[in-house]
């Protein structure tokens, strides 16, 4: 027997970002994780899904809000085929978990009848698979959730697949942290023994915590998030998307990754070798940038060394890239190297002697590390505007 369904997870709907300093564009980037609802539904449609298996962390916390939870509903009830979900760590189960809440309960029955929640290890039979979900009732488990798995006779079960739906970490794999970054050397919490489980008994695992969609074996996948949250720290993270699925008892899963997620998290690093490097700067990252519009996220390093007008020119295209951006992250350490013009036009006037003298000061002190030389660098840059306006 063959189904065919979609593996997604780490919803997360509700994510504050607080790292996005500007309101508007920080409710634009949460409301992005209801969108990408409808194109999961999409997906679903276009693959022929019989149903849709969400490997944990259907909200960011155990907390989530009343529209929260009605939107989501809304948009998983336009999926038109049964979703399965598992508490994940951000909104495990256990006795008064929000799925107990009256707000919950309300909206999924009002809006999501398709929406099924296992809370607890007991097999799920549908027509064309068997799902055995290992949900999360705290947040931090110290037991294997998919332990239970192991004491089924699932011979039992005929020639219809037998997926497993977890949320945890595996082989180095999940218990990413940080909103926007990966937590590198987090303690693997959640632990899934994926070496314990009776292989030839199963034809899927469907995994969620990692945000990248990853293969872990050969029937062993993270979805990753369907929208992306944070900056990659590698060439081959990839997130934004789900997996279709066409699973056969006894055979190989087939595992299509399909892009669902819009906005466009990125990082870069450019080092300024003089100034004529800014124009390529300027040209390299509003390429990156493109039509798209308040579509990205980027993580910029920026080092080297510049002219002082060319460090106030490269403020300004700091400033416009960040206005067409969701947030623009700036790791800068760049320094400043003033021209001979420069430093003649600051040091040589012998007219005005404390100018001068300060400015001679100023170029010395910017040459440090720290607070005090970005101090000297502004004050430079503001020197430097003063005299040539004045």
């Amino acid at each position: 027997m063959t189904c065919s369904f979609i593996h997604t997870a780490d919803w997360q709907i509700g994510k504050p970002f607080g790292t996005i300093p500007d309101p508007a564009k920080r409710a634009l980037v949460q409301h992005k994780r209801i969108e990408v609802l409808k194109r999961i539904a999409q997906v679903a449609r276009d693959h022929d899904a019989e149903f849709v298996l969400v490997a944990g962390d259907l909200f960011d916390s155990p907390r989530a809000t009343k529209s929260d939870a009605a939107a989501l509903c809304k948009e998983v009830g336009q999926m038109q085929v049964p979703v399965i979900v598992i508490p994940g760590n951000h909104d495990h189960g256990g006795p008064g978990s929000l799925w107990e809440e009256s707000f919950f309960v309300e909206a999924r029955t009002g809006l999501a009848a398709n929406l099924r929640v296992a809370l607890t290890p007991d097999l799920i039979e549908l027509d064309s698979a068997v799902i055995l979900p290992c949900p999360l009732v705290r947040r931090h488990e110290s037991s294997d959730t998919t332990a239970w798995i192991r004491t089924l006779d699932l011979d039992a079960f005929g020639d219809k697949p037998r997926i497993v739906l977890a949320h945890g970490s595996v082989q180095g794999f999940g218990g990413e942290g940080g909103e926007d970054e990966e937590s590198a050397g987090a303690p693997q919490i959640n632990q899934i023994d994926l070496d314990r489980l009776p292989a030839s008994g199963l034809d899927y695992v469907a995994l969620g915590d990692w945000h990248g969609t990853k293969k872990v074996n050969i029937r062993t996948w993270y979805a990753g998030t369907p929208e992306p949250d944070r900056f990659p720290k590698g060439g081959d993270y990839q997130s934004g998307q789900v997996l279709a699925v066409r699973a056969t008892r006894g055979e190989l899963p087939a595992v299509e990754p399909v892009a669902t997620g819009q906005l466009a998290w990125w990082s870069d690093a450019f080092v300024f070798s003089d100034d004529a490097s800014l124009p390529l700067f300027d040209t390299r990252i509003r390429g990156r940038i493109g039509d798209h519009a308040q579509s990205d996220l980027a993580l910029l390093e920026i080092s080297g060394s510049l002219g002082i007008a060319a460090a106030e020119r490269l403020r300004s295209i700091l400033d416009q890239c960040e206005a067409l951006m969701l947030r623009l992250k700036l790791r800068d350490t760049t320094s400043i190297a003033p021209t001979q013009d420069e430093i003649d036009a600051l040091v040589g006037r012998t007219t005005d002697p404390v100018v001068a003298g300060v400015a001679a000061r100023l170029i010395e002190e910017s040459r440090g590390e720290g607070e005090p030389a970005e101090i000297a660098r502004t004050a430079l840059r503001e020197l430097y505007a003063t005299i040539q306006t004045a």
